[in-house]
């Protein structure tokens, strides 16, 4: 029976507010709204190219943010599904801000994330019938982030339930770590427990250093050669480390970047799938909001693993979906067609009329 998703993700969406021409936030009085999360973020490459995905979260009913929210996943060819929470009055539940200084030059940026009240934040798994979404329904890969994992009790045992009925259902299960320092405040053990449990079950994991070495307490890599290019053999002995750990999975991916100012990257990544290594070498990439890079990473490498594609693609194709992300005002790549990717990772950047 095919499956009527391809791609799957539980999370709390928001708006994301950004001075135009960026200013920084503070001084910049004019701003442009976007709705944005981490997760759908990662959705938005399949949708594009006509893949069907959709979002399960929570929303406040009646409220205008909600309607634009909502409006805009359309937009995006994103369903979505879940329960309309009253707000309950001035104090009651809200859907977050996240407040972005994009940076500029030598000026790096800074975000500001105002999530009091968030309607998400209690985000459970009774909320949605999932059964019927898994078991008649249907899907390819359910997308998880750490981001929302450790929002809350409730939100990781979401994550936990899902990963359960992919399970069941033979769906295959992606986990971006995305630690956060000040979501895992006094709550570590708690966490580390969470997200263990989550990738034990996990058929892909993603994460940079930082998240594999504090979300899981993997030993980072070692000091190797100048630049990233001279530390690609200490990611891969990290990567190594994460796969003896957690055998289930079959594909890891790690992001490289390095900051030359907020406009200027030098980008790569590396993949594991099965026992082959592939590697996109770092290279300069222009930079107009670094926010969302990662995950347009993601984006495209799991398009690129629904298709069927060789690893050696899958890499070529999420590289150049994250380097896509970063030139765009919203925090996700939208592609018009898999070409302009490929023209990306080609770098050829000539008009087509």
């Amino acid at each position: 029976m095919s499956k009527r998703y391809q791609l799957l993700t539980a999370t709390s969406m928001g708006v994301r507010i950004t001075p135009a021409n960026h200013q920084p936030v503070g001084i910049g009085s004019q701003f442009t709204m976007t709705s944005t999360s981490a997760e759908s973020n990662v959705l938005n490459v399949a949708a594009s190219l006509g893949m069907r995905t959709k979002v399960l979260t929570r929303w406040v009913k009646d409220s205008p943010v909600a309607a634009f929210i909502k409006g805009d996943l359309r937009r995006r060819n994103i369903e979505y599904e879940g329960p309309e929470i009253v707000q309950e009055g001035p104090w009651g539940c809200r859907h977050q801000f996240n407040i972005a200084d994009t940076g500029y030059g030598m000026r790096g940026p800074r975000v500001y994330n105002d999530r009091a009240g968030e309607v998400g934040r209690d985000i459970s798994a009774s909320d949605f019938d999932l059964e019927r979404i898994f078991l008649e329904e249907g899907v390819e890969i359910v997308h998880m982030s750490g981001l929302f994992a450790a929002m809350s009790p409730t939100t990781g045992e979401t994550c936990l339930r899902l990963a359960e009925l992919a399970k069941r259902s033979g769906a295959r299960i992606s986990f971006d770590m995305n630690y956060r320092a000040s979501f895992w405040k006094g709550r570590e053990a708690e966490l580390r427990d969470i997200f263990s449990r989550i990738a034990s079950k996990a058929d892909i994991l993603i994460g940079n250093e930082e998240d594999f070495q504090l979300a899981l307490g993997i030993p980072g890599p070692e000091a190797g050669g100048e630049g990233l290019a001279g530390k690609i053999e200490s990611f891969k002995e990290m990567i190594a480390r994460v796969r003896a750990a957690y055998p289930n999975a079959d594909t890891f991916a790690t992001t490289l970047r390095e900051v030359v100012n907020a406009n200027a990257h030098n980008w790569g990544a590396i993949l594991l799938m099965g026992d082959e290594w592939h590697v996109a070498e770092p290279r300069p990439i222009p930079v107009l909001d670094r926010i969302g890079g990662g995950d347009g990473f993601v984006s495209g490498l799991l398009y690129g693993i629904l298709k069927g594609w060789s690893p050696e693609d899958c890499l070529h194709f999420g590289w150049a979906t994250g380097a896509m992300a970063v030139t765009m005002v919203e925090d996700f790549a939208t592609p018009v067609d898999e070409e302009q990717v490929w023209n990306v990772w080609k770098g050829n950047a000539r008009v087509k009329r």
